[in-house]
């Protein structure tokens, strides 16, 4: 190696793995948190660790500062770093303390919260299961046991921090930190104990000497010094629950989680930045993005249950780590704008005035300096009067006067780019195969019933999380019975969830399958019988462990009954719950390492089995082109996990869609947000591309293994890779002037002009083509505009003259540069450009 090279790779590591001296005392008073002595209002996202790689984690964190981030929030996730009691884990996408490294190195603050308790959408909360075996536990109350494991996985984060000198007071970038999380939501389901559990939370995390505050979400009675904080769609209405405390939003939803089964959820920017104005307009100076960047359940972390594979959250940075547009750039002009703010907005308080019915101002002024937010929380437009000026203020919108005077962003209306993106699949033997007949694939078959050696017998029903500790997905339930067969004989069967297939005489006879809402599982399934001996095995599997609730640990899952045979011969009915039934844990196959591919036993021989259950499939292929984030498509497959190169991309389930009703073309961002509103994807599947990291791909050999539970063709999957097809604008002259240009001097101020923005996704991409151009009065979105009755035949030519060969280009809309084609009409500037 040569030394320049040797002094870049070891810039490189101090820039990673020495921590950036903050420095910084961090108090709070009842406006902001103190950092070093002065107030901040801070912008914060939520990039959870584990849910990309560590080779993804720059590129996340580095976009989420370009997006006007102060802050990364992440939770602690316990069950990843202790999946056996006593044994810890920080390696991979487990490692912590890079990750924090990483955040301090592109010199932004960490919030960590500890919890332990996560939520999160991540199995059983991120508890571990080993906790539930410990004799007389009960998890969040005032519990001797739970709390001695609380305390001591709680003090082994803290001291993991301090030991690399991660918090603030010690010089790193951990400002904040959390203990619990949203217990408030179901502290009266535990009674008096509630309290005094809360009590001791408290007091156990301040007396660990972190130097930085802690706060508790959802927790009205957080004692003090600990900062109670909102989590919610909405958060402008919350007070703390002492006017020494600032006003914190540690969870601003920017949409929703995706299950199995459910359609997909979208949150309009515009209803979003109205969110966080009117969060800043009422007080708050602290506020976080959950999420920022959502991310992947890799392996089987999702909860829920039924939590899909994809965490993608509708975030301002996708799944893939592609900025979402027009989320990402509106968010950042809102932010910049917030920022001019800040001068006023830490020093003092609001004054909150009305301007008419569902008409606010909120004004913070001391001497000369002065910042107005101006609110209109109806569905209709309106026009308003303030400070002697005349104000149009869009309906469900915040505008933002960093000098009482001047609007620099009104919340709907957006200046951002956007963006198409799009995935181009390629089939395994497009991509290349590495055997000579093209794509092949390889199988085994799991073998259905008892197959272990650890299979055990037992009078009577388990329940599943109990029986398997949360090992496999997996129990099988195995009986055998002398029956006299009727014609028409029913297996009723009911489970706690989550799903379940019935074997009779080594057939599929059946299936059955709960929800994300409702887990339970019952089912009525017609099945023949023979004279004599007959082998009933269920096959019962959970889809992610529940997170959320109270109690949620004791809930279960598993057959638990009954069980019942109906219409024999007879005529009778026979309940076979209470008889002797075989129990394994898992499959075979599973114990054997079928999914790291390297096993002897694949079968490649013979034609290859489709659409048949219980069948694990492997092939080698060639890694897609390129440098663009890769997924797996899984139409044609049914439900089960895949593995590449031995590391788990998650759980496929493409047959899974959701119901035909409830979505929209189109989504009124006007009116109160909830999980339910601007679904997309109703009738399809809730999920079909699986992402599989870069950094997980090797150039030529790859090898990828499934387990398929319920059958389907492994010759239809694809692979797809993630691009972008075109870049777009359209601003209008109603649009405020860009952020960047604002100046505190009025009459400058009121002389800069809309600006229409362009910038290529990619580093060393430049514009290419012009696709379209309308100055006047274009039609349409991004992707399917149209010229309008009135357009300038300038506007081409001239876009094209702007920005083609350049990676970003700004055009101001005036007739000074594309003349007047219809005068006295409102114009205004569409573009779609693509990048190469």
């Amino acid at each position: 190696m040569r030394t320049s090279q040797i002094l870049l790779v070891l810039l490189w590591f101090f820039c990673i793995y020495a921590p950036s001296s903050f420095g910084a005392n961090v108090t709070y008073d009842h406006r902001a948190l103190v950092i070093d002595g002065k107030r901040r209002v801070l912008v914060s996202g939520s990039i959870h660790y584990p849910r990309s790689t560590p080779e993804m984690w720059p590129d996340l964190i580095q976009k989420s500062k370009d997006g006007g981030l102060d802050v990364i929030e992440t939770y602690v996730f316990w069950n990843l770093h202790e999946p056996v009691r006593g044994q810890y884990n920080f390696e991979g996408r487990g490692d912590l303390v890079k990750f924090v490294k990483v955040v301090a190195a592109a010199g932004l603050y960490v919030h960590l919260r500890i919890g332990p308790y996560a939520c999160a959408e991540w199995n059983y909360g991120g508890f571990p299961l080993w906790l539930h075996f410990i004799p007389g536990i009960q998890f969040r109350t005032d519990n001797k046991p739970f709390e001695a494991e609380m305390k001591q996985f709680t003090a082994k984060i803290v001291d993991l921090m301090k030991q690399e000198n991660l918090y603030a007071s010690q010089g790193g970038p951990i400002i904040l930190s959390q203990i619990e999380n949203e217990y408030g939501n179901i502290e009266a389901d535990y009674g008096p104990a509630a309290k005094s559990y809360i009590k001791w939370a408290a007091s156990m995390a301040t007396s660990l000497g972190t130097g930085v505050p802690w706060v508790m979400c959802q927790q009205q009675n957080a004692p003090d010094p600990i900062i109670n904080a909102c989590n919610g769609f909405y958060c402008d209405q919350f007070k703390p629950n002492s006017n020494t405390k600032p006003k914190i939003w540690t969870e601003g939803y920017t949409g929703w989680f995706l299950a199995f089964g459910d359609a997909v959820p979208h949150r309009p920017v515009e209803d979003l930045a109205f969110a966080v104005a009117r969060f800043y307009q009422r007080g708050g100076t602290f506020q976080n993005y959950y999420m920022y960047h959502g991310g992947t359940n890799f392996g089987r972390a999702s909860g829920g249950p039924f939590v899909a594979s994809s965490y993608d959250y509708d975030a301002p940075i996708d799944e893939y780590g592609f900025i979402r547009q027009p989320k990402w750039g509106h968010l950042k002009d809102v932010h910049k704008a917030i920022k001019l703010c800040e001068e006023a907005l830490i020093a003092t308080d609001p004054t909150i005035t009305s301007l008419g019915p569902n008409i606010e101002a909120a004004v913070y002024k001391t001497g000369v300096v002065c910042a107005a937010f101006l609110a209109n929380i109806a569905t209709s437009d309106a026009t308003v009067t303030f400070n002697g000026n005349s104000y149009h203020l869009p309906a469900w919108s915040v505008s933002i006067l960093p000098d009482c005077k001047n609007v620099v962003l009104n919340t709907a209306k957006i200046t951002s780019a956007s963006m198409i993106s799009s995935f181009t699949t390629e089939s395994l033997k497009d991509v290349g195969s590495l055997d000579d007949s093209g794509s092949r694939w390889s199988w085994i078959s799991e073998p259905i019933g008892i197959s272990k050696a650890d299979s055990f017998s037992t009078f009577g029903l388990l329940e599943q999380i109990n029986t398997t500790a949360d090992r496999s997905d997996y129990l099988w339930y195995s009986l055998s019975i002398d029956l006299d067969a009727g014609a028409q004989t029913f297996l009723h069967i009911k489970s706690l969830g989550h799903a379940l297939h019935a074997f009779i005489n080594g057939k599929l006879a059946g299936s059955g399958t709960g929800n994300h809402e409702k887990a339970n599982v019952e089912v009525d399934i017609p099945i023949t019988l023979v004279s004599g001996k007959n082998t009933i095995d269920l096959l019962s599997l959970t889809v992610g462990l529940q997170n959320y609730g109270a109690f949620f640990d004791t809930w279960g899952a598993g057959i638990t009954g009954p069980v019942i045979l109906k219409c024999l011969k007879n005529g009778s009915n026979v309940d076979l719950s209470s008889k002797q039934w075989t129990y394994q844990v898992g499959l075979k196959n599973e114990d054997l390492g079928l999914s790291s591919g390297c096993s002897g036993q694949w079968n490649s021989q013979s034609t290859l089995p489709t659409n048949q259950p219980l069948t694990w499939y492997k092939t080698n292929f060639v890694a897609p082109s390129g440098n663009n984030p890769v997924a797996i498509d899984f139409t044609g497959m049914g439900k089960g996990e895949a593995w590449v190169n031995g590391q788990s991309i998650g759980r496929y389930w493409p047959t899974y869609a959701s119901p035909k009703g409830g979505c929209t073309d189109s989504c009124n961002y006007r009116g109160a947000y909830d999980a339910s509103k601007c679904l997309k994807n109703c009738g399809k599947p809730s999920q079909t591309l699986y992402h599989v990291p870069r950094s997980w791909l090797r150039p030529d050999r790859n090898t990828l293994v499934l387990f398929e539970e319920s059958g389907g063709n492994p010759k239809q999957i694809s692979f797809a890779t993630k691009q972008i097809g075109s870049v777009c604008s359209h601003v209008s002259e109603s649009h405020p002037p860009p952020v960047d240009s604002w100046n505190s001097n009025t009459e400058s101020g009121r002389k800069v002009v809309p600006v229409v923005s362009l910038e290529c996704p990619y580093p060393n991409q430049v514009v290419s083509s012009i696709k379209f151009a309308s100055f006047g009065t274009p039609l349409g979105t991004c992707g399917n505009f149209k010229h309008g009755l009135c357009s300038s035949n300038k506007a081409l030519s001239i876009v094209q003259k702007a920005c083609i060969g350049s990676s970003s280009c700004r055009i101001e809309l005036s007739v000074n540069t594309f003349g007047d084609p219809c005068k006295g009409v409102a114009k205004s500037l569409a573009v779609e450009a693509s990048c190469a």
